[in-house]
């Protein structure tokens, strides 16, 4: 069986690194599906969940905030902003940033201001996405 090597890296740590056969993620145009042998690509991705489906069947689920992802035939590699794993995400964490973040929309003096919380808003609704996502896979 054909496999391709996965990184997963955040600017605090290495989330994941191991062999797998199929990686799915947001990408900016839409979801993607990585197989072993991809053509070589670069492109930003959109915060959400990246699966990562391991050889023996196991799915492996991160939350990434954006970021890069380069895909080359025997190796993706996933640059996120922020990266928590499945496991380590906190609904009730979540729902309270989003809730901040709407209350600065809200709240906002500028358009910077507006854009920032925003995109704090756009982050955190995926995040809870990807977590309820996550649960109905367990």
């Amino acid at each position: 069986m054909a496999t391709l090597h996965v990184n997963v890296v955040s600017a605090e740590e290495q989330i994941f690194s191991g062999e797998a056969k199929f990686v799915a993620l947001p990408g900016e145009g839409g979801e993607l599906g990585i197989l072993p042998k991809h053509t070589p690509l670069i492109t930003r991705i959109k915060p959400g969940a990246v699966r990562i489906q391991r050889p023996n069947g196991d799915e492996e689920f991160v939350f990434v905030a954006g970021g890069l992802l380069e895909v080359q035939p025997d190796v993706v590699t996933v640059l996120a902003d922020t990266a928590i794993r499945g496991k380590d995400l906190d609904e009730a964490r979540a729902e309270a940033a989003k809730k901040a973040a709407e209350e600065a929309m809200k709240n906002a003096k500028s358009d910077i201001d507006f854009a920032k919380a925003q995109s704090e808003f756009a982050a955190m609704a995926a995040q809870i996405a990807a977590l309820r996502k996550f649960r109905a896979k367990r």
